[in-house]
């Protein structure tokens, strides 16, 4: 049997992965002196509700060595293999630590490193259940074809305020209180495993044309393979504009279009009002 193993970056929640069949390991969270399991003993609708509450940026701590390594003994100890897909090394050390306990099940522990998050993250893990349930791969190949599919995942967010990069310090306060006065909206992407700046437009209906347009530029979306639309905050006013606004993009190709409340790891640094689209380029 091979089992799938994914960190809480990928934003699924407890509930969901466990009806999935999918092991989860939550990532810790912290506001003030209260510790939560993100997804898990936080909702990711608590946390929006906590994080527009508070003036102050919530902290999210790696998933330990010691953990993976307890989860990996959990799940081998049948004789099944283990494939682990993990957030962005370049975001965590959480990806480390399940390299290093990966190391002491040899052969039936594949750590897929997805050099991405939230729902970036989540489509790879999606891809990996349906590998599996397909049942024609060993894990070993399903690790490899998880390896050589990561690299065509593109994921784009529109942002509705700067607040929140200003408060994690990822920009300046004057540039965010520029961009405020402005109504600025940045789009930002993931580029090799790392959040990058890609874009801005004044206003939410130019920056729903902003994100039509890179999706374009990204080639367009590989419908046969997973994907997915997101939104942060306590109201999914912004996705649903947005769906009518790229409605070209899709309506030939689908009548479902999946969408989910991001989760704590990004929305810490992009707060609510957000939306966000992850697939795989053709």
């Amino acid at each position: 049997m091979i089992k799938l193993l994914a960190d809480s970056a990928c934003d699924l929640e407890a509930e969901e992965a466990k009806a999935r069949g999918i092991a989860l390991m939550p990532l810790y969270i912290r506001f003030g002196d209260e510790e939560f399991q993100d997804g898990v003993t936080l909702s990711h609708r608590a946390f929006f509700e906590k994080l527009i509450e508070t003036d102050d940026i919530p902290k999210t701590s790696q998933i330990s060595e010691y953990r993976f390594t307890e989860a990996f003994e959990e799940l081998t100890k049948d004789g099944s293999e283990v494939i682990a897909v993990v957030l962005s090394s370049k975001l965590s050390g959480t990806c480390q630590s399940a390299v290093k306990a990966s190391k002491k099940f040899e052969g039936k522990v594949f750590v897929v490193d997805s050099m991405n998050a939230c729902l970036g993250e989540r489509i790879l893990v999606e891809y990996a259940a349906r590998l599996i349930e397909e049942g024609k791969l060993s894990a070993r190949e399903i690790a490899a074809e998880l390896e050589n599919k990561k690299g065509k995942i593109k994921l784009l967010a529109l942002l509705d305020t700067l607040k929140y990069l200003r408060k994690g310090g990822r920009i300046s306060s004057v540039t965010a209180i520029a961009g405020e006065m402005l109504s600025i909206k940045p789009v930002i992407t993931v580029t090799d495993g790392e959040p990058k700046l890609i874009g801005k437009a004044m206003g939410s209906k130019k920056g729903n044309n902003l994100l039509n347009r890179l999706v374009e530029e990204c080639g367009g979306i590989d419908f046969s393979m997973p994907y997915t639309l997101a939104y942060s905050g306590l109201s999914e006013e912004f996705l649903l504009k947005y769906l009518h606004d790229s409605e070209h993009l899709w309506k030939e190709h689908t009548d479902h279009i999946p969408y989910y409340l991001i989760g704590s790891t990004i929305g810490t640094h992009i707060g609510p009002n957000a939306i966000a689209v992850a697939f795989f380029s053709k």
